[in-house]
């Protein structure tokens, strides 16, 4: 009995010892989650110094006029090389004559720049303008439209007295064309100067001149900054042709509803008009 007595004893002496041996894991274990915890929060105190936040000027989005001008700015800038007539002259009828290229004559005839027949051998197609149903050239791309306004205006009597002005004389331009009969709307000269100085077309010319310093400062740089950039708002500039039944059916609104969002009286539109469309 006394030796069973003993070895029971011995057991229970086992045991006990178990115990303060988990002990002794369990600290290591917490010592070792401390010094990952540790870790961690260094890490991440370095990435709050490092990670510093970049402030960048969110720029608005692009409107119609300067979708237009990047897009066909260089084959103007080819032509006035070529054929003498300022860049920000061809960009500004551009955007004038075809409604920002959204005009009927744009999109059916890629005719950006309201030219007539006028003994054209090629492809027509027939607009109401000042009078119904005149015949209009048609084009196959748009840079043939772009090099036919350019050969119209070189080609013809009428225009040549343009070309004895200053390469970059843009307003000069703008009144010799109405002059020469180009356009019969009284408005014509300034509708294209104020295009011009808006999208600061000019400079095209200056590049083409090499004047990379252009004299001319940039305009309403503190209003254009200043504008609410988050309103993003559709805008259409009135073509030859165009009417508020052809827009309302462009941009699947009402006649109504163009009238009330631009506060007209009446369904008359003139020429390089700028309407606001709604949603």
């Amino acid at each position: 009995m006394r030796f069973k007595y003993i070895i029971l004893v011995i057991i229970l002496a086992a045991y006990s010892c178990g115990p303060k041996k988990g002990i002794v894991t369990k600290k290591k274990e917490t010592t070792t989650k401390k010094v990952i915890v540790e870790k961690e929060s260094n890490t991440e105190k370095q990435f709050e110094v490092n990670e510093k936040p970049v402030v960048q000027k969110e720029k608005g989005p692009r409107n119609a006029v300067e979708i237009y001008i990047d897009q066909y700015a260089h084959i103007a800038k080819n032509n006035m090389q070529n054929h003498k007539i300022p860049a920000s002259i061809t960009l500004a009828q551009g955007v004038l004559e075809s409604g920002v290229g959204k005009g009927r004559l744009a999109v059916k005839a890629n005719n950006h720049f309201g030219i007539k027949c006028h003994g054209w051998r090629g492809a027509k197609i027939y607009h109401d303008d000042d009078r119904s149903q005149e015949c209009f050239r048609k084009y196959k791309k748009v840079e043939m439209s772009y090099e036919d306004h350019s050969e119209f205006l070189t080609g013809r009597k009428r225009y040549a007295s343009l070309f004895e002005l200053k390469p970059d004389d843009y307003k000069g331009w703008a009144k010799g064309l109405r002059a020469a009969g180009y356009a019969t709307d009284r408005k014509y000269p300034q509708k294209l100067i104020s295009l011009i100085e808006r999208y600061e077309l000019y400079k095209y010319d200056a590049e083409v001149l090499g004047k990379t310093n252009s004299k001319r400062k940039r305009s309403s740089t503190t209003i254009i900054e200043g504008r609410k950039k988050t309103v993003t708002l559709k805008k259409h500039i009135v073509a030859k042709g165009d009417t508020l039944y052809s827009l309302s059916r462009l941009y699947k609104t009402s006649v109504e509803a163009i009238k009330d969002k631009n506060n007209l009286k009446s369904n008359d539109l003139s020429v390089g008009q700028q309407l606001i469309i709604p949603n």
